[in-house]
């Protein structure tokens, strides 16, 4: 996982644990198992030590949904389209732990063996809760993780993406299929990052986007010139980058 990739991670867990939202749904969930006393609880167990049980699992359980979700987030990133997707199969996946988990409450609490057996049938309980779990939670939480992706663009350089011997004054950006290739004064590299998020990470690196491909650093720029009526930039480096008629009166008083 490379290192914006773990910022991202971290602020998004942070934005569970400060997240009132969160805790207040969760208190709820904990109240609702306490007071109904599903599986038996009611009957087996007194009213504190039912309230203990339920907050002791549920707390693992969520803790250990929220920890996949998240890390299934960042892993799959660079091959999944859609958070709420990337989210759901980190939920899923967390359903075979999450069965051990129950497993090892239940033997505190009533010194059930923690069996492979009765693990596997509690994970495969699990699933459709999992599922639940996480359609819930992005329903309530997505806006929030966004904006903290957000912030971490804002203030992650596009350098720290690259390879420390390419790492040098930022030229230009542009579209390479599913990458960008990144242009600097020692190299270029194609880094696999939507061109929109790759604008967010150029660290106040004064330039211009002047197409939906291409951006430019001002201090690349040589000339504007026109080729069939099209207004071209040319770069210090000989490049001709099309400037689209959307951001052509923007490039006309930036460069001409």
């Amino acid at each position: 996982m490379d290192h914006p990739s773990l910022q991202s991670t971290l602020r998004e867990l942070q934005v569970f644990w400060r997240s009132p939202r969160f805790w207040g749904t969760f208190l709820a969930v904990v109240l609702i198992f306490a007071v109904t006393g599903p599986y038996g609880t009611m009957e087996s167990m007194p009213a504190g030590k039912r309230f203990a049980y339920w907050l002791i699992l549920h707390a693992a359980a969520w803790s250990i949904a929220i920890l996949f979700s998240v890390f299934a987030d960042a892993l799959l990133r660079k091959v999944l389209d859609g958070m709420f997707w990337r989210m759901m199969i980190g939920s899923l996946v967390a359903a075979l732990p999450i069965g051990f988990a129950i497993g090892l409450v239940d033997y505190i609490f009533s010194g059930d063996p923690v069996l492979l057996e009765s693990s596997l049938y509690r994970a495969f309980f699990a699933l459709p809760l999992c599922a639940l779990f996480c359609f819930l939670t992005y329903l309530t939480m997505h806006r929030q993780i966004e904006q903290a992706k957000a912030e971490i663009s804002s203030s992650t350089s596009i350098l720290d993406r690259l390879k420390p011997q390419n790492r040098g004054a930022l030229l230009r950006l542009s579209v390479q299929d599913h990458y960008t290739e990144v242009v600097t004064s020692r190299g270029r590299e194609l880094v696999l990052l939507r061109f929109s998020d790759a604008l967010r990470e150029i660290s106040g690196t004064p330039g211009l986007q002047v197409h939906r491909s291409h951006w430019v650093a001002d201090a690349h720029v040589e000339a504007l010139k026109r080729d069939n009526g099209k207004i071209l930039i040319l770069t210090r480096d000989g490049t001709q980058i099309p400037v689209s008629r959307s951001f052509a009166e923007e490039a006309r008083r930036r460069f001409g």
